[in-house]
């Protein structure tokens, strides 16, 4: 069946939720369900903070992307952040991920972004090649965070 790439909508958490959990899982992700289901009700309520989309073959669901809106001086503009992406395993080096980027990237163009970053843990590197091919580049930086509000 063909790849099937769709807006997803608040009543889309639940499977929404199931993919997350299976991410976490397999990149060694605290998942915390109520946590992340407030994140994400509120995420999806609001498009102003960006897009997910639903990934099917056919008319099954078989993982997400999720595209956040910022905005950087060093990149002149809005940028946009892939902050997560799942396949299941029985649809990863199909091709699939590169589809899926592409359709993504041809709508951040649209909506006027001019860079997309992501982040890869180290240890995944088949994930790391892909990204590559696909035009990402490592930089001489590395992400560091700090959480700041209150659990």
């Amino acid at each position: 069946m063909p790849l099937q790439l769709r807006f997803a909508a608040e009543s889309d958490a639940p499977l929404l939720l199931q993919f997350m959990r299976e991410y976490y899982a397999f990149d060694g992700h605290t998942f915390v369900e109520d946590k992340a289901r407030t994140a994400l009700v509120n995420f999806l309520k609001d498009p102003a903070y960006g897009r997910a989309w639903i990934i099917s073959d056919g008319e099954t669901p078989v993982g997400y992307i999720v595209l956040t809106f910022g905005y950087s001086l060093e990149y002149q503009g809005r940028d946009a952040f892939i902050d997560e992406f799942f396949l299941r395993e029985s649809h990863r080096a199909r091709g699939w991920g590169r589809q899926v980027m592409q359709q993504v990237e041809d709508f951040a163009r649209v909506h006027g972004v001019r860079c997309i970053h992501l982040e890869v843990t180290r240890p995944n590197h088949v994930a790391r090649a892909a990204y590559r091919k696909w035009g990402f580049v490592d930089h001489e930086h590395s992400l560091m965070s700090k959480k700041i509000a209150s659990a």
